[in-house]
């Protein structure tokens, strides 16, 4: 099934093509707990937003600076701690299938922590790169991809964006550009493709550059 001709591929990470969940949900139940907040409902908005912006939204009252500093500490624990990621099923052929073609990651981790699930997964790292310090603003907010397709040259109308989460689905689809939403967690919030993985996606280079994504 066709799913349309585009210029550029922009990939979220986690629940994208990595399967980081273990670590998510060991370290945000932990905050959870050590903040006398309910680790189930905590998890319901953790995915996809920066630490920062999910501690916001779930301590609202809480001064921004401590969110800030509650960050930094779990970004540590998160990049430590790679056990149990693995790549989302399909997404090593996938990312060969782009290797040639404009593509590049866009995630609300920082560096050190793509670098360190990337490689956990043994996944290649995109060349291009819009990680957290490169952004002013979390997800839902469009920056991360309207940079990514800037950095790559391309319109984010001619992008198809590959997300998981609500808030990334949200600012894909803010940014213009043309959403794949991956796995469970996406089903819910109108992609304009659902996959439940990366198996059925196919990616057919053209000689013009552009490249046909089709589900087979």
């Amino acid at each position: 099934m066709p799913i349309g001709v585009f210029q550029a591929a922009l990939l979220d990470m986690d629940g994208t093509i990595v399967n980081s969940d273990a670590v998510v949900e060991r370290c945000w139940r932990r905050w959870a707990v050590d903040h006398g907040l309910d680790p189930e409902e905590a998890l319901k908005v953790v995915h996809g937003r920066q630490g920062y912006a999910t501690m916001a939204v779930l301590l609202p009252d809480r001064p921004m600076e401590q969110n800030h500093a509650d960050n930094r500490a779990l970004l540590a624990q998160e990049t430590a701690d790679t056990e149990g990621i693995v790549p989302i099923p399909g997404a090593p052929a996938f990312m060969a299938a782009l290797a040639g073609l404009p593509h590049a990651l866009v995630t609300s981790a920082d560096e050190a922590l793509a670098r360190a699930r990337m490689a956990a997964a043994r996944l290649p790292m995109p060349r291009v790169q819009v990680t957290a310090e490169r952004v002013g603003a979390s997800k839902p907010d469009p920056e991360g991809f309207l940079k990514g397709a800037a950095e790559l040259g391309f319109d984010p109308a001619h992008c198809v964006a590959f997300e998981d989460s609500e808030v990334g689905i949200a600012a894909a689809r803010a940014a213009g550009a043309h959403v794949v939403g991956v796995g469970p967690r996406a089903a819910a919030h109108a992609p304009d493709v659902h996959v439940p993985d990366l198996t059925r996606i196919r990616v057919t280079p053209r000689p013009d550059g552009a490249f046909e994504l089709s589900l087979i």
